[in-house]
């Protein structure tokens, strides 16, 4: 009889176990349902695959979009995106941090749709109080329409860095010892949203929106924020400085890969255009840091 006992408690903590690291996994890669709200769209923004899934459409009417339902401070925040395929001209399919107001901060990835068969291109910018004007546009080195790829953006207190499938493509650092304001004390909700831009986003507005295409679609999975939660003016880190993201820094290898992109890929950088800034560039491009080279 002990033995029968002893044999049904097993079985019991067995599937305890399982179902424990059943939920743990399906957290861990994200639910739409858990973590946002759709925010626009009149139904063209569709939560599939219980939750795994999240596509984004656009048709001549309106473009679709979603915010998290959390705000965060710090953290390292990944989503997967499959961008829209074939004639994307005009299009805009974005994934962003931002804080609200009009001092707000921001930390964008916006990838600019293309005719069919042309690199897409994608557009970061920083915003600290509500200025922006720090584009870097950089031509991704794969089809982002064939597969889901992973796009990251690390936020800790000493810097920004944005990466794709873990190779980092743009560094912002904290520079507030020189007078440069840095986004460090506003939460921020993430963002994602696809939309008409036909005015600007292909070769400066010439190429516009083929609506003979549409409905453009953009997909979306694995969201995953290893963040602090801001919630009732508190964050849920009682000590962020323990997160592997609080002090994380390129290392050497990180570095190479950085510049190699930059060397092979980057199509405009706000820090080299004279021309735009007369009066001389801004402030954070006069220091050397990996930011702007």
């Amino acid at each position: 009889m002990a033995s029968y006992n002893y044999s049904i408690s097993s079985v019991v903590l067995l599937l305890l176990m399982l179902c424990t690291f059943g939920s743990f996994s399906t957290s861990s890669a994200g639910n739409f349902f858990k973590d946002f709200d759709i925010t626009w769209g009149d139904g063209r923004a569709k939560v599939l695959d219980n939750g795994k899934i999240l596509a984004l459409s656009l048709d001549k009417a309106s473009g679709s979009g979603i915010q998290s339902k959390n705000e965060y401070l710090f953290g390292k925040i990944d989503m997967q995106l499959k961008l829209v395929p074939g004639n994307s001209a005009g299009t805009v399919t974005t994934y962003y941090l931002s804080s609200q107001g009009p001092n707000h901060d921001e930390i964008d990835f916006e990838f600019l749709g293309n005719l069919s068969g042309e690199p897409y291109i994608v557009h970061t910018n920083v915003y600290t109080q509500g200025k922006g004007d720090r584009e870097q546009q950089f031509y991704l080195w794969f089809d982002p329409t064939a597969d889901f790829h992973t796009y990251s953006i690390l936020w800790n207190p000493h810097t920004i860095i944005f990466y794709i499938d873990g190779t980092p493509i743009r560094v912002f650092d904290n520079l507030e010892s020189h007078g440069i304001s840095f986004p460090k004390n506003q939460p921020m909700r993430v963002y994602s949203s696809l939309w008409n831009a036909d005015d600007w986003a292909t070769r400066g507005g010439l190429i516009k929106t083929d609506w003979s295409q549409a409905p453009f679609t953009a997909s979306l999975r694995n969201f995953k924020a290893n963040a602090c939660v801001w919630k009732s003016e508190k964050s849920s880190c009682k000590n962020s400085s323990t997160k592997p993201w609080s002090s994380q820094e390129l290392d050497s290898e990180s570095q190479e890969r950085l510049k190699w992109v930059h060397k092979n890929y980057m199509v405009y950088n706000y820090c080299e255009d004279t021309k735009r800034f007369p009066q001389g560039l801004p402030q954070e491009c006069t220091f050397n840091t990996t930011s702007t080279n």
